[in-house]
């Protein structure tokens, strides 16, 4: 396994990834950040997906704002200036640069032309809007802010996509997770999944507050039989 920083030429402009795989290649995953921009975890992330044999890149959306962007979660003033960072943050912008980030690494040595997105919370959200927008092949969206709002971005939506939703997540109502799950069902491509009990962030093993093993191990292998099915 290697991994490093490249570079990706953007519709707006160039931006930073970071990028680790497997020696011998594989299917491509581009890994969407929280608020929190490229931190440890999502490198951590990426190095576990590499692991899987996936070629998985995570693009820094925030670079419009501020470049390297890297927070800790559990810092409360690093929990703050994201939440700023992502009140500056052009939402349809960022897809563009997750598309350009797809076409690189479908085109990179060793890939195997096939790319998913997965994303947490803010890139739980922007995965949802790039299974509608981009040339991704599927798509998995662990617990994303907001996607109440975007239903009417369903209909666009043809790569197999999981859904994947906190009971007790504090950052999205159940009134607006009741309408994403009846909006969704039904949906020809799109599967969504509810973690009873679990909170926002239950994914992020960092956190000790909110992290859920049994519910990470489950949505984890719901989305590595996705990937596997599709990707592969």
């Amino acid at each position: 396994m290697s991994s490093s920083e490249v570079t990706i030429k953007g519709k707006h402009g160039d931006f930073m990834a970071y990028l680790s795989g497997p020696a011998g290649g594989g299917p491509g995953i581009v890994v969407v950040q929280e608020i929190f921009g490229v931190n440890k975890w999502l490198r951590d992330t990426c190095d576990m997906l590499a692991g899987k044999g996936y070629m998985a890149i995570a693009p820094d959306l925030f670079w419009p704002i501020q470049p390297g962007v890297q927070l800790d979660p559990m810092v409360e003033a690093d929990f703050n200036t994201g939440l700023d960072l992502y009140g500056k943050f052009n939402v349809d912008n960022s897809i563009d640069d997750i598309q350009s980030t797809i076409t690189v690494l479908r085109g990179r040595d060793g890939c195997n032309g096939k790319v998913g997105v997965t994303g947490f919370c803010l890139g739980g959200l922007l995965t949802y809007l790039s299974v509608a927008r981009t040339d991704a092949d599927a798509g998995s969206a662990y617990y994303g802010v907001g996607i109440d709002g975007l239903l009417g971005e369903a209909g666009r939506i043809k790569a197999p996509t999981l859904i994947h939703i906190a009971d007790e997540d504090a950052f999205v109502p159940k009134e607006a997770s009741n309408q994403v799950r009846e909006a969704l069902e039904g949906h020809g491509v799109v599967s969504v999944h509810t973690y009873p009990g679990c909170n926002h962030g239950f994914a992020r093993d960092s956190d000790a507050n909110h992290y859920d093993k049994a519910a990470t191990e489950l949505a984890h292998g719901r989305t590595f039989d996705l990937f596997k099915s599709t990707l592969s």
